[in-house]
Formats: C-alpha cells, sequence, structure tokens
C-alpha cells in the first residue's frame, strides 16, 4: 500500500514538474522583450485600456500615457495623474481636488506598478508559446504567462511581442471572474528628452487643493 502511495505521489509530483516547464521559445522571447526594455534610459507610452465583462454587460474604454525612468514613473489615466518620485507617490485627483500622498515600497516584488508594466513578468509566471497575429502589418507573437500562485485572481496573461522591434505590443488579463482587460499600446518611444519636473511633485501648482498625507 505504501508503495503505491508513493508511486502516486512521484507521478504527481512529475505532472506538476511538467506543467510548470516553460516553453523555451516562449522563455527566450520574454528574456529578449526583457533585455531590450532595459537598455532604455527612458520609456513614454501612449496606451488604451479595455475592461470587459459579457456576463455583465460591462464596457470600459479610455486612453492613457505614462512616462517611465528607472523606478519612477507618471501615470496619466482616467483623469487622475500619478507621481512616483522614487519615494513618494503623490495621487492627484481634479475631479475632487485632492491629492494623496504616500510611501511606496518599490522592492515590494508582488506590486505591479507603471514602473514594472513592462517588466513585472520576470518572475512568477510560466511561459507558454501561443499564437502569432498579423496585426496592421506587423507579427504579433503571443507569451501566454500562467501565475504561479494558485491564488492570483487572474488565469493568464497573454503578452503581445512585435517580432520585429521585440517591443511589446499588448497585455490582455484574462480574469477568474470573467472580467477581460486589455492594454494596447498605441505609442512606443524610447530614450525620449524628458522634462526634469516630468517626476516632481510641485505643490504650488495646487493652492487649493486638499492634501492627504497616508502615512
Amino acid at each position: 500500500m505504501k508503495n503505491k502511495f508513493l508511486i502516486f505521489f512521484l507521478v504527481g509530483v512529475y505532472s506538476i514538474s511538467v506543467l510548470a516547464q516553460n516553453d523555451p521559445k516562449a522563455e527566450n522571447l520574454a528574456n529578449d522583450v526583457l533585455e531590450k526594455v532595459r537598455s532604455y534610459d527612458n520609456i513614454s507610452i501612449n496606451f488604451s485600456y479595455t475592461l470587459e465583462n459579457i456576463a455583465e454587460q460591462l464596457k470600459e474604454e479610455t486612453r492613457g500615457e505614462v512616462y517611465v525612468e528607472g523606478n519612477k514613473y507618471r501615470l496619466n489615466l482616467m483623469g487622475t495623474t500619478q507621481i512616483f518620485d522614487g519615494s513618494k507617490l503623490y495621487t492627484i485627483i481634479p475631479a475632487d481636488e485632492e491629492i494623496n500622498i504616500s510611501s511606496v515600497n518599490s522592492q515590494d516584488d508582488n506590486t505591479i506598478t507603471p514602473s514594472k508594466m513592462l517588466t513585472f513578468f520576470e518572475d512568477g509566471y510560466v511561459y507558454k508559446w501561443d499564437i502569432e497575429q498579423n496585426q496592421s502589418g506587423r507579427k504579433i507573437q503571443y507569451i501566454k504567462l500562467i501565475p504561479i500562485d494558485s491564488n492570483a485572481d487572474y488565469k493568464n496573461i497573454l503578452l503581445g511581442v512585435d517580432k520585429h522591434t521585440k517591443n511589446i505590443s499588448n497585455l490582455i488579463y484574462t480574469m477568474n471572474n470573467g472580467t477581460r482587460t486589455e492594454i494596447k499600446i498605441s505609442s512606443f518611444k524610447p530614450n525620449e528628452p524628458l522634462s526634469e519636473n516630468t517626476f516632481k511633485f510641485d505643490k504650488s501648482k495646487y493652492p487649493d487643493y486638499y492634501i492627504n498625507e497616508l502615512d
């Protein structure tokens, strides 16, 4: 009986090991993307953001832009601006004339911030080779990212990669609740001249805003 249990256990471990293996082609392409991203001093991105849940008849679409330099970023999305200067996160909400200021642990690997938007998949995922599509004359190869954490809120993420430039084209999140979120990059500009104030918060520009120090 013990021998049978041991055999079943070993088969189970072997099966999990096989399922968790990266597809070599997908892993190589993911590494090419990471290497390319890290070669840039900064990146300016314009993107569209679509959230859809067919069962709940929900669909939201908006556009945004983000500037990234190292771990610093400036994100404009849905009427709100977030500025992270390397230690403090400033969330500016014009509709409420409010600014929230908080500390951010940039070493927290579990948090996907705009500065990690193009590198978040380095750890925590199994890479699988997926479909290739022709989009406006560009060959986009998809890598399916399957979270290793079984408690993740999403089933998988499709990472679309331009095979010619090795830059990310889009990200498609499939959530466990049936929601599908896509971030599609419409403009990708590396090493653009950025103003020295891009990642600085200037309190004097918001004299009538309520400042909320969260920590």
